[in-house]
């Protein structure tokens, strides 16, 4: 038997994203969200599909995305913002827990979710990699939920 390989895309023209942006560390946060609404653009949504909702910080991410999941109202989510190090254990805390609370609403609900949160030393490591992880977060949550398209119309 010849082997399949399912392939997707990254043509959102049909889709709606939600995107939760952090505020913590606003600069970083306008540079994330540049770069996943350049992406959106490039892969077709128009602007009145799209909708970014702020919130305090990393660690209220996964509530507002488990709240949009719920609504059932969006075909790919994001989550942007950035933790940087300080001095204190804080940072492994924050990193850790909003991780492990995208993956969880992705896994409870079966959406999409591009992680977004920056995880970095500096700030100056964040502003680096800012605009291209927006994007590529973004870009991952569409091919994701073209490929669970896909599967679902096997």
């Amino acid at each position: 038997m010849p082997l399949r390989r399912l392939t997707a895309n990254t043509r959102a023209a049909h889709m709606r994203v939600g995107i939760v942006l952090s505020r913590f560390n606003p600069e970083i946060g306008e540079l994330l969200l540049k770069g996943a609404l350049r992406a959106l653009q490039d892969a077709g949504v128009r602007e009145a599909q799209a909708v970014v909702v702020a919130v305090p910080g990393a660690l209220e991410s996964p509530l507002m995305l488990q709240r949009m999941a719920q609504a059932g109202d969006y075909d790919a989510l994001v989550a942007l913002g950035a933790v940087i190090r300080g001095e204190t254990y804080h940072f492994e805390i924050v990193a850790n827990e909003s991780a492990a609370g995208v993956a969880s609403v992705q896994l409870e609900f079966g959406i999409p979710i591009g992680n977004g949160i920056l995880t970095t030393d500096t700030e100056e490591q964040a502003r680096e990699r800012a605009e291209v992880k927006g994007r590529d977060a973004t870009l991952a949550a569409i091919e994701m939920a073209n490929l669970l398209a896909v599967i679902d119309n096997e």
